[in-house]
């Protein structure tokens, strides 16, 4: 019995590499469409509708049948089990029987040897169609009171008599457009048939348990004949929450109809068109300000496009409501949502899940307040920061505890060198004729938990083996982000391994049951309790195999100290395969199960008044920007952050989701544009035509930092979540442009700046502040 050699540290909080980092750099992580495909694998193409809203008639497959090489065309009659895969609410056919609702809806699916085969197949296919009225914008449905949802509502105080009192009205609208996920990987599954009614998916799915509840709807079978696993992701962004399932049906179909592998997968152009995006939202705000700056009164109306099905249009309203009063108190409010319905495809979750529309109209309305009162724009900023009682109440009365604003503004403002660069940024404005600068300001609040309460909850298997090795399972799935990287940490750290001592495991339903989507930014705060349990059954097992060999007692079990690959108790150590191994004799099981749910978690939708999220996450950024008035280009000279993740689990991993998040949020807000033609089809549908961030568009000095000694008290080794909270840190940019393009015009001015603010949006905006003066 040695003392302990020389192994590293506990990788908890330390600056760990991402576990498949070198995978993705070489090749060698293997997507679905990387996995060897079995012998007669077969492919598949989706017939869709050209129509944005039809009767669907008469469907003639005989002509494609005929075709080398294609095996079957499916339609709704098809499907022995139930024709849907909405998730929530079943109003989304996965092939249409009688009527399709937008371009591009599934109509049926041609199987083939070949994408060529499958492709002269869906020409040849044959289906009458009869066209119906369509409704193709947000303000078609809403005039025409086509709707998904009831209004929700949230009300505070006398708004009404708060808003007469006010020194200062503002009333306006803020329009937001969609995001294309424009994930690297698409839409893609390979459905293996097993045995009597067995089907097995490999699936790239943020919801592998969802998938195979609908997949086994489909089929007519119970949950436990279908698998699904899934190897990475390559991104998800909450595309692959809801909308993997309809493909990973179609190819389990096929592929017990057939007694064939059959594989799914949509090509970039497909996958754009007809699957959903983040949601346009418009609001609408009357807003009240004394002449300090103080917020006295908000009245905001939210609608949002669901597309034509519910999806999580719902949930993400809920969120979007939630979030409109990102980082301040109001006093006096009403805030309703409802989600409209039009003939596009369904939108559904993307990062921020309605937080980002709901933050992008209070930060629009203190932005026009700063100009119009004359006040820097992080000063009015923090004068309506959440505080202690009674400024500690959010709109939907849940108390705002751990409020980390103050602390982060104030290091923000010094570290950023907030003061100077504002000086020197109106210095620049006073001397350059063609070209202004903005400095921007955002604090974002962020709620953690899915607000569905059932829904926060998580599972994980372990597996010890007798040479002192493990497997880890648990119900999050692995799209880039590092959740894998995070529970390896975690789990090293219970069991005192090193990292290389433990393999992370495929997410798999057959594993782990019942999981959630990786979703909600709450990965790791669910997972991660549940792999910490099972942990701890594990050495609650081992305990008193290891005092037996250590010579201690009963009693002492609590002063083992599992670490560095060894048990140790007082000055006496022992190497932790020698333990496993002697428990392997012993007959003392090594496999675990473990458990979490988030406590505390609800909320009533009618009295609008709850505790949705089980804390806050916050963050402040700091941005500058430079615009030519010639071009309306604009270029991020600057970004600062300060973000809070507690005491992050691994810092490496959350300051790369801080960076992407911020990247992604700039895109929505200044590049991304999705278009639709009258008729209801796609216009942007590849990156010839829709625009993303590159690396010429990131700031030219980005500086992140983590708050620290900062730990969050309930959560997971005292971590925040990090996944959506920094993606609206980017409204900074937006509050920045706004600045700069003012600066064009006299002291004062309003600026009608578009969202997203592109080259067309800003010149409009600069002509607008010149009030068509010449330069």
């Amino acid at each position: 019995m040695n003392k302990p050699t020389a192994l590293p540290e506990s990788p908890l909080h330390q600056r760990l590499q991402h576990e498949s980092g070198l995978k993705h750099a070489t090749g060698e992580a293997r997507y679905v469409d990387d996995l060897p495909e079995p012998p007669g694998t077969l492919v598949a193409q989706v017939i869709v509708s050209p129509h944005a809203h039809a009767k669907v008639g008469k469907r003639d497959a005989t002509a494609a049948l005929a075709i080398p090489g294609v095996r079957a065309v499916f339609f709704a009659d098809d499907i022995p089990g139930e024709n849907n895969v909405g998730p929530v609410v079943h109003d989304e056919e996965l092939f249409a029987s009688a009527e399709v609702h937008f371009a591009g809806q599934s109509v049926g699916l041609v199987v083939g040897d070949s994408y060529d085969a499958c492709r002269a197949g869906v020409k040849a296919v044959q289906v009458q169609y009869t066209p119906l009225p369509a409704l193709t914008t947000l303000d078609e449905a809403v005039a025409a009171g086509a709707f998904l949802s009831t209004p929700h509502h949230l009300r505070r105080g006398d708004v009404e008599a708060a808003l007469n009192a006010a020194d200062l009205v503002l009333k306006g609208d803020v329009s937001t457009g969609g995001q294309d996920h424009f994930y690297l990987e698409t839409q893609a599954t390979l459905a293996l048939p097993e045995e009597g009614a067995g089907v097995k998916l490999m699936c790239s799915t943020q919801h592998p348990s969802e998938v195979q509840t609908l997949v086994a709807h489909a089929l007519g079978v119970g949950r436990h004949q279908v698998v699904v696993e899934v190897p990475r992701m390559g991104g998800g962004f909450g595309g692959k929450e809801t909308q993997a399932a309809p493909f990973a049906a179609m190819a389990a179909l096929a592929a017990k109809r057939l007694n064939a592998p059959v594989k799914v997968w949509l090509n970039r152009d497909q996958d754009m068109a007809w699957t959903g995006k983040r949601h346009p939202f418009q609001g609408r705000y009357e807003a009240g300000f004394n002449k300090d700056g103080s917020l006295q009164a908000l009245k905001v109306s939210l609608v949002s496009d669901g597309g034509f099905s519910t999806d999580l249009s719902r949930a993400i309203m809920d969120r979007a409501l939630f979030h409109l009063d990102n980082a301040y108190y109001v006093p006096n409010l009403h805030f309703v949502g409802q989600v409209a319905k039009t003939n596009l495809p369904s939108n559904t979750a993307f990062r921020g899940f309605g937080g980002p529309q709901g933050m992008a109209v209070i930060e629009t309305i203190l932005s026009r307040a700063a100009q119009r009162l004359g006040l820097d724009e992080a000063d009015i900023r923090r004068r309506n920061y959440y505080g202690e009682a009674p400024r500690n109440l959010t709109p939907y009365y849940q108390e705002v505890k751990d409020n980390r604003l103050e602390r982060l503004h104030r290091e923000l403002m010094l570290s950023s060198d907030y003061a100077a660069r504002k000086a020197a940024v109106t210095a620049f404005n006073l001397s350059s004729r063609f070209n202004k600068r903005g400095l921007g300001f955002c604090p974002v609040k962020f709620g953690i938990s899915f607000t569905t309460s059932f829904l926060n909850q998580a599972g994980a298997y372990l597996v010890v083996y007798a040479d002192g090795t493990a497997q880890l399972n648990h119900g999050g799935t692995e799209m880039g982000q590092g959740l894998h990287t995070k529970m390896l940490a975690v789990c090293a750290h219970e069991l005192g391994l090193p990292t290389r001592s433990i393999r992370v495991m495929t997410t798999a339903t057959d594993k782990v049951p019942n999981t959630s989507a990786t979703a909600a930014s709450s990965g790791s705060d669910l997972n991660g309790q549940a792999v910490k349990h099972a942990c701890e059954v594990i050495r609650e097992r081992l305990a008193p195999v290891a005092l037996k060999l250590l010579g201690g007692k009963p009693k002492q079990a609590a002063e083992l100290v599992f670490a560095q690959g060894h048990v140790t108790l007082g000055g006496k150590s022992i190497a932790f395969e020698k333990v496993t191994q002697a428990a392997y004799l012993a007959q003392v099981p090594m496999s675990a199960t473990g458990y979490y749910r988030t406590p505390d978690i609800t909320y009533d939708r009618e009295a609008g008044r709850g505790k949705p999220f089980h804390y806050f996450a916050y963050g402040v950024a700091v941005s500058e920007v430079e615009v030519s008035c010639f071009t309306g280009e604009h270029r991020v000279r600057r970004v600062d952050i300060l973000h809070d993740t507690g005491n992050s689990l691994v810092p490496t991993i959350d300051v790369g989701q801080i960076e992407g998040g911020f990247i992604q949020g700039m895109g929505w807000l200044t590049m991304e544009e999705v278009l639709f033609n009258p008729q209801g089809v796609l216009l942007t549908h590849s990156p010839d035509t829709y625009k993303i961030p590159a690396f010429g568009d990131t700031p030219r000095d980005f500086r992140v930092e983590l708050l620290d000694n900062a730990p969050q008290q309930d959560v997971i080794h005292g971590s925040k979540a990090v996944g959506e909270p920094p993606l609206m840190l980017a409204l900074s940019v937006v509050t920045a442009l706004r600045q700069a393009v003012a600066a064009f015009g006299a002291p004062g001015v309003d600026v009608p700046l578009a969202i997203p603010c592109t080259p067309e949006a800003i010149l409009r905006a600069v002509e607008h502040a010149r009030g068509g003066k010449p330069l």
